[in-house]
């Protein structure tokens, strides 16, 4: 009662406690990005429904091939072939990109060296360089793979090179007076303290091996989930079209969440403190 004598209204509807559950219910792993889906597909059933667009197959339908691809047996060798390509070129990238970018942020002498070079190749789109790499390479695996890795490359050698700079100069010259030599201060020293900027390269890396895959096999139409989207594309199949789309999407989406995983776990002492307040608003 307030003193007018009127009942005082309950401090704690039930409108808040349905606030906070919707809440925690977004907060689940894994619902946001399906709340986000559910959107981009209400989306593109009003986009196929109501405006005229050639080649728009209702989401319905092309999600209806999803299946039909994945349990052909041609098309799941394609699949396959692709991811083969493309975790052959990150590995290969990351053996050679993680020295170099390490090296560069520690030598002066190194880096003056690369880097007028990594500018030059920088703003190159790599897809631009697959017909000269086709002409020594073939259409084979191996020019596809060189594409993915000169595209994985660039960004972990950059991170890899800004993560070995950050390194204090202290803790360098107390592994040097502790008698560890250049090469060992680059691996027991330099490389621990990277390894949060470095997995921040790979992460980009990962997306661009995706992206340079799907445009290599557009290019060299051999083998490849590029090769099975422009066949389909060539033969008015729009459904196998988009459904080959939702694949590739889901497919980048899963690489990422495995691999904030394994950097979550790989670099757990570098995660920064979240404190949550509690009953805050």
């Amino acid at each position: 009662m307030n003193h007018r004598g009127t009942p005082t209204p309950d401090p704690s509807p039930q409108g808040g406690g349905e606030h906070k559950r919707r809440r925690s219910i977004a907060a689940l792993p894994g619902v946001p990005p399906l709340i986000a889906c559910a959107a981009l597909i209400a989306v593109w059933a009003l986009a196929a429904r109501f405006v005229d667009i050639n080649g728009l197959p209702p989401p319905g339908e092309a999600l209806a091939q999803v299946p039909a691809i994945l349990t052909d047996r041609e098309a799941l060798v394609n699949i396959l072939d692709s991811i083969k390509r493309m975790v052959i070129g990150f590995a290969l990238a990351a053996a050679v990109a993680v020295p170099l970018g390490l090296m560069m942020g520690r030598s002066r002498a190194v880096a003056a060296f690369f880097n007028p070079l990594l500018m030059m190749i920088y703003p190159v789109p790599k897809a631009a360089l697959m017909p000269i790499i086709m002409l020594w390479l073939g259409i084979g695996d191996a020019s596809k793979t060189l594409v993915i890795f000169l595209g994985v490359t660039l960004p972990v050698i950059y991170h890899s090179q800004q993560g070995a700079r950050a390194v204090e100069e202290k803790m360098l010259w107390s592994a040097a007076a502790m008698g560890l030599g250049p090469a060992a201060r680059l691996v027991r020293i330099v490389l621990p303290a990277a390894l949060p900027e470095i997995f921040v390269g790979f992460r980009t890396g990962l997306v661009i091996a995706l992206i340079t895959m799907v445009t290599s096999e557009m290019i060299a139409r051999q083998a490849g989930v590029g090769n099975i989207l422009f066949n389909s594309l060539d033969m008015a199949q729009y459904d196998t079209v988009y459904a080959m789309i939702v694949i590739i999407g889901v497919l980048g989406f899963l690489v990422d969440a495995a691999f904030e995983r394994l950097r979550a776990a790989a670099v757990a002492w570098a995660e920064p403190a979240r404190e949550i307040a509690v009953g805050s608003a």
